[in-house]
């Protein structure tokens, strides 16, 4: 697996306004320094565990992104270097994401994720809730968190329709709530969406970021 080719062909596909997150889960500190010499320096990681073993290895310039499910008493190991949360999915969790900010005094920039999958396993806030947590009062008082937009995973199949209603869906829930009135700390520049196998109509219903691996690294260690 040709790191560098990879990187470099996915960035050159992607459009103006959309940016790779280089999903390096499971991979070793060396394929990691191959796409950061090609240029890459957005990584995301699922596991709490394995960023921070992984970010003091490597050059400070690298944005580390949590992309995984994260649990409340891990937010600690990561508050100080932390880039971007993608997968908030409670309001107990943002409430330690801010608590843990004030301790290291930098606010943390987070994704809401919305539940857009047919999946029960997967995580987030339902698209229903969106408007009234994003506004709410409770939000506002976070002083040392930013929101920054959404994430959401589409459906795990083959059916490519049904995994573009879903990236449409999120994506028409994310302009709605841009038009609407949210507190200062609340600010629609991001939205999450697209991996391997679904990133290409992700791109085309309108992502920021997407997450790739697999085409960048190959299988996982």
């Amino acid at each position: 697996m040709n790191v560098e080719k990879n990187i470099s062909q996915l960035t050159r596909s992607l459009p103006a306004g959309c940016r790779l997150v280089a999903v390096s889960k499971t991979h070793g500190v060396d394929k990691i320094m191959a796409a950061y010499n090609a240029g890459q320096r957005i990584f995301g990681e699922n596991r709490v565990q394995e960023m921070v073993e992984k970010q003091p290895q490597l050059p400070a310039d690298i944005d580390w992104h949590l992309i995984g499910h994260l649990q409340r008493n891990k937010v600690k190991y990561i508050a100080d270097f932390v880039a971007l949360i993608h997968s908030v999915d409670s309001i107990k969790l943002l409430q330690e994401i801010n608590r843990q900010g004030e301790r290291v005094s930098r606010v943390i920039p987070c994704l809401i994720q919305v539940h857009i999958a047919r999946e029960e396993t997967k995580f987030g806030f339902s698209a229903e809730e969106i408007p009234t947590v994003i506004t709410s009062e409770e939000i506002a008082g976070f002083r040392f968190v930013e929101i920054r937009g959404l994430m959401g995973m589409a459906t795990l199949t083959d059916d490519t329709d049904q995994i573009r209603r879903e990236f449409r869906g999120l994506r028409e829930l994310f302009d709605r709530v841009k038009t609407m009135k949210t507190p200062p700390n609340v600010r629609f520049t991001e939205l999450s969406m697209g991996m391997s196998s679904d990133y290409q109509i992700a791109i085309e219903e309108g992502s920021t970021l997407v997450r790739i691996g697999s085409a960048i690294f190959g299988e996982r260690s």
